[in-house]
C-alpha cells in the first residue's frame, strides 16, 4: 500500500539533529559533567520519553496543519487522480495514507486521466488494514442533491441527458441523479414523437421535489413559456382586424385548426378554411405547416382570436365567369344532400341547388337520395343565377325530353299497360307508367269482389301492377288508371246465377248484428237477416248449420246480396195452402159444404202459414 506519512513528522526532529553529524562536537555532559547531573530530568529518563523544546512542537503542528486534511467519516472532499490501473483509480487527499477507488464508479467518464480533481466521500478513515475508504458516487450524489436543491430554490437553469423514455414522459439525468420528464412538459406544442429527445442534452428547470422520496421533477417546457409569454404580450398588444399574420398549424380538430402565432393561439373555423365545402380541416392542412392566416375577429381581453384562411383569396363568385347565364348546361360534383334537394359544385366555392322536384319529370314524392350521392360527377342545366345574393338553382330533369309531351299517343284512354306501385294514399294507389309518369288508381277500382278498406290490403310498394287508362288530363299531368278493368267483371255472372227467388244451399259462416252470414263463393258473401234464419220448427239457425236460402235481394253495384231461410219453407207452406184451397173447393164443390165450414179450414191453413198453433 502507500507509503504511511506519519514518517514526515520525524522531519522536523531529524532537522534539528542534522548539525550534530556535520562534525564532531563535544557533547555538554561530557564538558561539564557536574552541570548535566544538577539539570538532568530523573523523570523523562525513567519514563524513557525525550523531552522536545514547545518551540520544535510547535513548527510540528504548524507542518502537519499545513500538509494534512481533517479526514473526518461521511465528509464530501476534493482529491487528485495520482495512479490509474487496470481496476482502480489511487485518490490524493492530502490524508495519511492515499484512497482506492474502483473504475466502475467513474463509467460515467471514461476519459478519466491522471492529475484530474475528484470529489470524494470519506466512507472510513482506517479499515482494518488501515486502509482509507472513500466513495466518489456517494460524493457525487450528495453533490448534486445539493446542487439540485439550490436550483430548485434560485431558478437556476440546469443541463439534463436524456436517458430514455418510460410511462407518461422521459427520464433525465441531471448531476448524476435521475429526474422525470413529464410529456406534458417537454414543449408548449403537442408531442408526437418522444424518441427523438433521448440520448439529447437539454435545458431544465427543476420545478419539483420530494424529498421523502427522493423524486425530481423537471421542465423544459417552463423555459419555453417563459420566452412566450413576452412575445405574446408582444404580438397581443399589436393585434388589429384585418392584419395578415404567419401561423403554424399547431392542432386539428372536426371544427378547426388552431395556429400559434408565436406564443398566442388562434382558431380558424372550418368554415373558413376554404371557399369550398370540405368534411374535416386536414383536407386543407396539415400538422407543423407554416401559413398565412387573416385576424377576423378577437374578444376585449385578445385571448381567442378568430382567424381565417379562404379570405386571404377572392371569393368564387367574384371569378365566375361573366358568359355563364340561365340555360347553360353545367358539370359539378354533389357536396351535400338533403332531404329536399343536393348541393352541386360547378366552380370551386360556387355551388347551386338542385330541388328534388328538379331531378324527374315523376310527381309522386321521393327524396334526393333516391338519385345522386355525395361524390357524384353530374350534369345540370342554370334554372337561376343571382350573382348579388350568390344564388344558383340547377336542373336535371331538364337534359331528358318530357315525358308528357306524347302522352295522348303513348296511354290512349282505355289503353292496357303495367306499371309500379310507388305509394299508397287513403282513397288509392300511385302507379309508376315510366319515369315522370305516374297515374292513380282509386280504391274503388282496385277489385270487383273485394271490399278494400286500405290500398297496403291489396298489394305492396314495388309490386307490379296491370292497369287501364280511365281517364287522361294532359293539362293538370294527371292520369286515372284502373287495375279491376283490366279483368271481365264476375258480377256480370253471379247477377243470372244468383237471380232473385234463387235457392242455393249453404252453411252459417258467421253471426252478426242483426243476422248472419253466408259464403256461396270466394266473392259473394250474403247477409241472412234475424229474423230470415227462423227453421220451420220456429228454432233458428247456428253456425256451421247448412241449410236452404233463397235469394231475395241482389244489387251488382254495390255488391250487396240478402238470403232467407224462412222464405224457403214459407214458399212450400203457400203452395200447400193453395193446394188445399183448391182441394176444398173441389169438395165443396161435389158437397155443397156450408160457407161457414169452408171458412174455417181456410183460416185453419193461414194460421199454420203464420205460424200460429
Amino acid at each position: 500500500m502507500a507509503e504511511n506519512k506519519t514518517k514526515e513528522a520525524e522531519v522536523v526532529v531529524e532537522a534539528t539533529e542534522a548539525k550534530a553529524t556535520q562534525a564532531p562536537v563535544v557533547s555538554e555532559a561530557q564538558a561539564n559533567p557536574e552541570k548535566f547531573l544538577k539539570e538532568f530530568d530523573w523523570h523523562n529518563y525513567e519514563e524513557g520519553i525525550e523531552q522536545v523544546e514547545d518551540t520544535k512542537l510547535e513548527e510540528f503542528e504548524k507542518l502537519v496543519s499545513e500538509n494534512f486534511v481533517d479526514t473526518l467519516d461521511d465528509q464530501v472532499v476534493e482529491g487528485t487522480v495520482i495512479t490509474i490501473t487496470d481496476r482502480d483509480a489511487i485518490i490524493d487527499i492530502n490524508a495519511k495514507s492515499e484512497g482506492v477507488i474502483s473504475l466502475n464508479e467513474f463509467r460515467y467518464n471514461p476519459n478519466l486521466a491522471v492529475g484530474d480533481k475528484v470529489e470524494v466521500l470519506i466512507d472510513v478513515r482506517e479499515d482494518a488494514t488501515g486502509q482509507l475508504v472513500l466513495s466518489h458516487r456517494k460524493a457525487r450524489v450528495i453533490k448534486a442533491w445539493d446542487r439540485v436543491n439550490n436550483a430548485h430554490d434560485t431558478g437556476e437553469i440546469v443541463n439534463g441527458f436524456v436517458k430514455c423514455r418510460t410511462k407518461g414522459g422521459m427520464i433525465v439525468d441531471v448531476f448524476g441523479i435521475e429526474a422525470f420528464l413529464p410529456g406534458s412538459q417537454i414543449d408548449v406544442k403537442p408531442i408526437r414523437d418522444y424518441d427523438q429527445y433521448v440520448n439529447k442534452t437539454m435545458e431544465f428547470k427543476v420545478v419539483k421535489i420530494n424529498h421523502e422520496f427522493k423524486n425530481i421533477v423537471v421542465s423544459h417546457k417552463a423555459l419555453i413559456e417563459a420566452d412566450i409569454e413576452e412575445q405574446k404580450k408582444e404580438i397581443i398588444g399589436q393585434l388589429e382586424k384585418g392584419q395578415v399574420l404567419e401561423g403554424v398549424v399547431k392542432n386539428i380538430t372536426s371544427y378547426g385548426v388552431f395556429i400559434d402565432l408565436g406564443g398566442v393561439d388562434g382558431l380558424v373555423h372550418i368554415t373558413d378554411l376554404s371557399w369550398s365545402r370540405i368534411n374535416h380541416p386536414n383536407e386543407i392542412v396539415e400538422l407543423d405547416q407554416k401559413l398565412n392566416v387573416v385576424i377576423l375577429d378577437f374578444d376585449e381581453n385578445k385571448s381567442r382570436i378568430q382567424l381565417g384562411l379562404k379570405q386571404l383569396s377572392k371569393h368564387p363568385w367574384e371569378a365566375l365567369a361573366e358568359d355563364v347565364k340561365v340555360g347553360d348546361k353545367v358539370k359539378g360534383k354533389v357536396v351535400v344532400i338533403a332531404d329536399y334537394g343536393a348541393f352541386i359544385e360547378v366552380a370551386e366555392g360556387v355551388e347551386g341547388l338542385v330541388h328534388v322536384s328538379e331531378m324527374s319529370w315523376s310527381t309522386h314524392l321521393r327524396s334526393a337520395q333516391d338519385f345522386v350521392s355525395v361524390g357524384d360527377e353530374i350534369d345540370a342545366v342554370i334554372l337561376t343565377l343571382d350573382r348579388e345574393d350568390r344564388k344558383m338553382s340547377l336542373g336535371i330533369k331538364q337534359l331528358t325530353p318530357d315525358p308528357w309531351t306524347d302522352i295522348t299517343s303513348k296511354y290512349p284512354v282505355g289503353s292496357k299497360h303495367t306499371g309500379i306501385v310507388r305509394n299508397f294514399t287513403n282513397f288509392g294507389v300511385f302507379v309508376e307508367l315510366e319515369e315522370g309518369i305516374d297515374g292513380l288508381i282509386y280504391i274503388s277500382d282496385l277489385s270487383w269482389t273485394k271490399k278494400v278498406k286500405h290500398p297496403s290490403e291489396f298489394c305492396n310498394v314495388g309490386d307490379k301492377l296491370d292497369v287501364v287508362v280511365l281517364e287522361l288530363d294532359v293539362e293538370g299531368r294527371k292520369l286515372s288508371l284502373g287495375h279491376k278493368q283490366t279483368t271481365e267483371n264476375p258480377w256480370d255472372k253471379y247477377e243470372t246465377e244468383f237471380a232473385l227467388e234463387s235457392v242455393h244451399k249453404a252453411a252459417i259462416s258467421e253471426i252478426v248484428d242483426k243476422g248472419a252470414t253466408i259464403e256461396f263463393n270466394e266473392d259473394i258473401v250474403a247477409f241472412v237477416p234475424q229474423r230470415h234464419l227462423e227453421k220451420e220448427d220456429g228454432s233458428k239457425l247456428k253456425k256451421g248449420e247448412e241449410a236452404e236460402f233463397k235469394i231475395i235481394e241482389f244489387n251488382k253495384e254495390f255488391k250487396r246480396v240478402v238470403a232467407s231461410h224462412t222464405a224457403v219453407f214459407r214458399e212450400e207452406e203457400a203452395k200447400i195452402v193453395k193446394q188445399a184451397v183448391r182441394k176444398a173447393e173441389a169438395q165443396a164443390a161435389e158437397a155443397k159444404p156450408t160457407l161457414g165450414d169452408a171458412n174455417d179450414a181456410l183460416q185453419a191453413l193461414k194460421d199454420k202459414m203464420d205460424g200460429k198453433k
